[in-house]
């Protein structure tokens, strides 16, 4: 079983999506500020390179997350395990996703796990019945991403 995995989703903030995820997600945003500060110590890195969000030093256009049991680099903070790596492009987002991610809650904890995500910022787009099945959120995350909240 492959424990490193990494999906990339392409954003308009990676900061501010990745800020999400890890709340929705539970996992930690990946921090490479002492990576950051060595490269630009030793000149490797033009300042113009870089963007300050919460606190924390990010490479511009990248911003990652990690669930919180897996092994991590401690001088990059990149994870080695379960990751969402979000990087910025230039054009937007124009149709639906082909992969989305979904996020379960609690038995029987549909509507409170839907309000939660909606309290970080998701929107709800329709709900969704299969009858003895169960039933679901499709949702959309800040920049309109879809997932569902099982």
């Amino acid at each position: 079983m492959a424990l490193s995995w990494k999906l990339v989703v392409d954003s308009v903030n990676a900061p501010v999506l990745a800020d999400f995820w890890a709340a929705a997600l539970e996992y930690e945003v990946e921090d490479p500020t002492a990576l950051i500060e060595q490269l630009l110590a030793g000149g490797q890195l033009p300042q113009a390179a870089v963007v300050e969000h919460n606190g924390r030093k990010n490479f511009r256009g990248l911003a990652a997350v990690r669930h919180p049991e897996d092994p991590f680099d401690a001088t990059s903070g990149i994870g080695q395990g379960r990751r969402i790596l979000f990087q910025d492009v230039p054009e937007p987002k124009t149709v639906k996703n082909r992969l989305h991610i979904d996020v379960h809650g609690a038995p029987g904890g549909l509507e409170a796990l839907a309000s939660r995500l909606e309290e970080l910022g998701a929107t709800r787009v329709r709900e969704v019945d299969q009858g003895p099945a169960g039933h679901w959120w499709v949702m959309r995350d800040p920049e309109g991403n879809e997932f569902c909240a099982t």
